[in-house]
């Protein structure tokens, strides 16, 4: 992940340091938060929170409503009034209502360059100092699930789940056909036109919503090119996307459209993804989070495929692509403290094992994924997300919106053949460098 080394040892630093001091709260009297800039009201006054968040559907909304409840049942002063829209709808709401007086005071965020987005503009708390007063709290998070959420060694966002992209595959198609797992991109290639010649759609694709892309495009800019080059072309002030290997990337995306199924533009990732489960098609490029969609549906033995080592990539191949995702709180709240709290409670241990087990997401917190809260396959995903080196976030949260778009649309235009990769990059380049001229 391109700012993972950057901010590791500012992180370290940052944790090392004494445990700050507060004043505690007496009856009718106000207290400075650890920021210094903001205060909340007297423990005995009731306080009403705001939180917003992108899970509208069960099991998410089942589980957040328990939560709320069970926090408020043990702090009656502090109310929670809960909004909750679907990914899209979220993107365009939260936008907006961070522009407004009245910002929700608790809102979800992807990491990367989503969260920095809101940071620069000043709608995100500081969540440093909270982080070095309750390091117990601090501690129990996943330090790399932290970094994402970290700017200028500052810390401005809890974690709340994690998640890696890998290769889904059938173990019975692949022994039926005594294919070995490939490691390398060659071998990757000869076992997908293997899979092909049997009549097996070796890899199922919708990107009729093209952030299906991205992570194809995010994993193979990591494996094509070297880590410093890519961090100063994602740095929305210094990126320029002149190295060849972004060219190389996106051919190497294209060596794989003949083992594609048919009109991936036209087909949505939740029909790709059953496609596997009904065994049409031999592998899929999934997110650790679709475990739980997946697994109580297949009634064939599947397990995880590495995205291939590519001969002559730049990038390290032991890198995984995949992003924290979690809440910030708004910069303007009223009620710092209490939403600091409310966040506490979320990511405690008790909560994150009920997480992982109601909902079948993978928690932040140390220790959470386990033989009680999880299943065999599950585990083995997340120790997959830890094992690896490093981070690519997600493209589409990590890059300027200009240069995602760039990306995304011309990447549609060359699954159906309209548009090289010479010419994606072309247009990419461009944004980058309106981008840059926004960003002096």
């Amino acid at each position: 992940m391109k700012r993972i080394l950057r901010f590791a040892t500012g992180l370290l630093l940052i944790f090392s340091l004494a445990t700050g001091c507060s004043t505690a709260d007496t009856p009718k009297q106000a207290s400075a938060d650890p920021g210094g800039n903001q205060v909340s009201p007297a423990a005995d006054q009731q306080v009403t929170l705001r939180f917003f968040h992108r899970w509208p559907r069960d099991p998410d909304k089942t589980y957040f409503e328990q939560v709320v409840k069970a926090f408020e049942q043990e702090n009656p002063n502090i109310k929670i009034e809960t909004e909750a829209v679907l990914n899209d709808a979220y993107k365009e709401k939260i936008s907006v209502l961070l522009g407004t007086d009245n910002p929700p005071d608790i809102y979800f965020s992807w990491s990367g360059e989503y969260a920095y987005k809101f940071v620069r503009g000043g709608k995100a708390l500081d969540l440093t100092g909270y982080a070095q007063e309750d390091k117990a709290w601090h501690d129990q998070l996943m330090e790399s699930q932290l970094v994402p959420f970290t700017l200028d060694n500052k810390l401005y966002g809890v974690p709340l789940t994690i998640d890696g992209k890998t290769f889904f595959y059938n173990k019975d198609i692949f022994a039926k056909l005594n294919l070995a797992v490939p490691t390398t991109w060659s071998e990757f290639l000869s076992t997908l036109q293997t899979l092909k010649d049997n009549g097996y759609t070796p890899i199922t694709f919708g990107n009729k919503a093209p952030w299906a892309s991205s992570h194809y495009i995010g994993t193979l800019n990591q494996r094509m090119v070297d880590e410093s080059t890519r961090e100063k072309d994602y740095n929305r002030a210094t990126g320029t996307f002149e190295d060849p290997g972004y060219v190389e990337a996106l051919k190497k995306m294209q060596e794989l459209i003949p083992y594609f199924n048919k009109d991936v533009n036209g087909l949505d990732h939740e029909f790709a993804r059953q496609m596997f489960i009904d065994q049409k098609a031999a592998i899929f490029y999934a997110e650790t989070a679709e475990v739980r969609l997946v697994e109580p549906k297949t009634k064939f033995p599947w397990g995880f495929l590495d995205f291939p080592a590519i001969e002559g990539g730049k990038g390290n191949p032991k890198f995984l692509t995949g992003a924290p995702e979690g809440f910030m709180i708004s910069a303007t709240t009223k009620h710092p403290k209490e939403a600091v709290k409310f966040l506490q409670f979320l990511t405690s241990k008790a909560q994150a094992e009920k997480f992982v087990k109601d909902v079948g997401k993978y928690s932040a917190v140390k220790g959470a994924v386990n033989a009680n809260t999880a299943t065999p396959l599950g585990i083995e995903a997340v120790e997959r997300v830890n094992a690896a080196e490093g981070l690519a976030l997600w493209l589409d949260t990590d890059l300027d919106i200009k240069i995602v778009d760039a990306y995304l649309a011309g990447t549609q235009q060359m699954l159906n053949g309209e548009k090289s990769p010479e010419e994606i990059m072309q247009d990419v380049r461009k944004a980058a460098q309106q981008v840059r001229e926004q960003s002096k």
